[in-house]
């Protein structure tokens, strides 16, 4: 066979001496024993053998790929992208990761994208999860959706975030410090129906007596910076920006700097998620940790039992704890 001629399972078979079913089992390590893994592993890598993922996916009905979609504007939501790509990869997944940009119509976009790429599975952190554009997904594709649970998708798996526990750690926080006119950055559009943590926020410090202004503004730091220059500006400055996230907590900096504001003298900041950017900024960043690492392995793992078993495990909440930098005082 010419050197660049494509090699194929059976050239693998038959110089393992082995069936085609126990070559295929030993290259993917689910069977056969610890030596003969190794053998065919070797081969395959001597004789230059590829899996044809075209010819995997007609035989077994799946495509080995994971869509993962989020808003990747927002810095926390790139990290949590990666470490989910990873943890796939050792699970032998691929993944398609793909921006829903904090907007519900990219969100269904991204969904029937998935849809036409015939994904196994998504992982999603959802912009809307009450939208019934999560329907889209056939019945059989294995969801997981990380942060709140998808009301309109039965049957999906959920790894869901307390938010209300961070939430009002950090306004009970901000009212303890003093602060009673307080600013509430929020990634969510305005045409987000549920908007979960921006109306938890609402109710949340009504008890409190704060006067929370609601801000929507873009993902990303540059144009967090932009919507939060309006309120910082404004006579009745907030003496407090709560951000829902820490990507727009660094684009308030951003806006307080330009506006000669320092922080917290003029101008208490916290943020939400703590990403490692949080304690290199200066002043250090007030926020709420979660824990990244056993998240991202509860999402995987509800993914592959969703796969293997067909139901959804129960959902897995995670609580964050509050840490309190400079930047509160």
């Amino acid at each position: 066979m010419p050197r660049d001629a494509r090699r194929t399972l059976q050239d693998v078979a038959d110089a393992a001496g082995l069936s085609l079913a126990a070559t295929s089992y030993a290259l993917r390590g689910t069977r056969g024993s610890a030596a003969t893994i190794e053998r065919v592993q070797a081969l395959a890598g001597e004789l230059g053998y590829r899996v044809d993922p075209i010819a995997r996916a007609l035989a077994s009905g799946r495509t080995g790929t994971v869509g993962i979609s989020g808003s990747l504007r927002d810095l926390w939501q790139q990290d949590l992208s990666v470490l989910l790509t990873r943890a796939l990869r050792t699970a032998d997944r691929d993944a398609s990761i793909a921006d829903a940009d904090a907007d519900p119509d990219a969100e269904r976009r991204v969904l029937e994208r998935f849809a036409a790429q015939r994904v196994d599975g998504v992982l999603a952190s959802p912009v809307d999860p009450s939208a019934e554009h999560w329907r889209l997904l056939d019945p059989s594709t294995a969801v997981v959706s990380i942060g709140d649970a998808l009301t309109a998708r039965p049957g999906s798996g959920s790894v869901l975030f307390d938010n209300r526990h961070g939430i009002a750690a950090v306004l009970t926080h901000l009212h303890e410090r003093g602060h009673r006119r307080v600013a509430l950055l929020t990634p969510s559009l305005p045409t987000t129906p549920g908007r979960p943590s921006e109306l938890l926020a609402v109710e949340l410090a009504a008890p409190l007596g704060l006067d929370l202004v609601v801000v929507p503004a873009p993902a990303d730091p540059a144009g967090a910076a932009a919507a939060a220059a309006g309120v910082l500006a404004a006579p009745d400055r907030p003496s407090a920006v709560f951000c829902l996230s820490d990507s727009l907590a660094f684009g308030v900096y951003r806006a307080a700097a330009d506006l000669r504001l320092r922080v917290p003298g003029d101008v208490a900041v916290a943020g939400f998620d703590d990403h490692q950017l949080a304690a290199l900024v200066a002043p250090g960043l007030t926020t709420v940790s979660w824990d990244e690492d056993a998240i991202v392995a509860a999402a995987v793992a509800q993914l592959l039992a969703l796969q293997e078993h067909g139901r959804a495990p129960d959902p897995v909440t995670f609580r964050p704890h509050l840490v309190v930098r400079a930047s509160t005082g």
